[in-house]
């Protein structure tokens, strides 16, 4: 299944298969003025990565696969610890430390729904490695069209 962000237009598409057909680490599926929805395929024993951010809650769905979230206040601290599935969904709010590891034998199949937008419309990532060089580089930067709090923290990584 194709998919591409229109940016702030209506769009609509089936959000389940589109994210069980993505073997990209992360692939922007739609980029509004303040959310955005990804999808994410998670390689059997890797993980989205530590990471914390500040002005952004996010709606985590496992579409397939098996996983660990992991969350709390500090990197040291992750006070939080649940094995999800197909089905499952994941809350993060702003500030939390979280990570999700792929605990299965197939990989993790999700979406997530970040509010504000958090990366570049359109942005296609097929690996971890890919995605951090595009943000310590500045080439995952929210669209000009979204909605972006005052003064915006830096995301943090472990």
């Amino acid at each position: 299944m194709k998919i591409t962000d229109n940016g702030p237009e209506p769009n609509a598409f089936d959000i389940e298969t589109a994210t069980k057909e993505n073997d990209n680490y992360r692939t922007v599926a739609w980029s509004g003025k303040y959310l955005q929805v990804t999808l994410m395929s998670i390689p059997v024993g890797e993980s989205i990565g530590l990471e914390a951010h500040p002005e952004t809650d996010q709606f985590v769905r496992l579409d397939a696969g098996r996983g660990r979230a992991k969350m709390g206040p500090a990197k040291d601290e992750l006070t939080f610890q649940q094995d999800v599935s197909d089905g499952w969904s994941i809350q993060v709010p702003a500030g939390t430390w979280h990570d999700v590891e792929n605990t299965g034998d197939e990989p993790l199949r999700l979406y997530v729904v970040y509010a504000p937008v958090h990366h570049a419309a359109g942005q296609v990532q097929m690996t971890a490695d890919e995605a951090e060089r595009d943000e310590e580089s500045g080439a995952d930067e929210p669209p000009e069209w979204s909605f972006e709090p005052e003064g915006g923290h830096p995301d943090e990584h472990a």
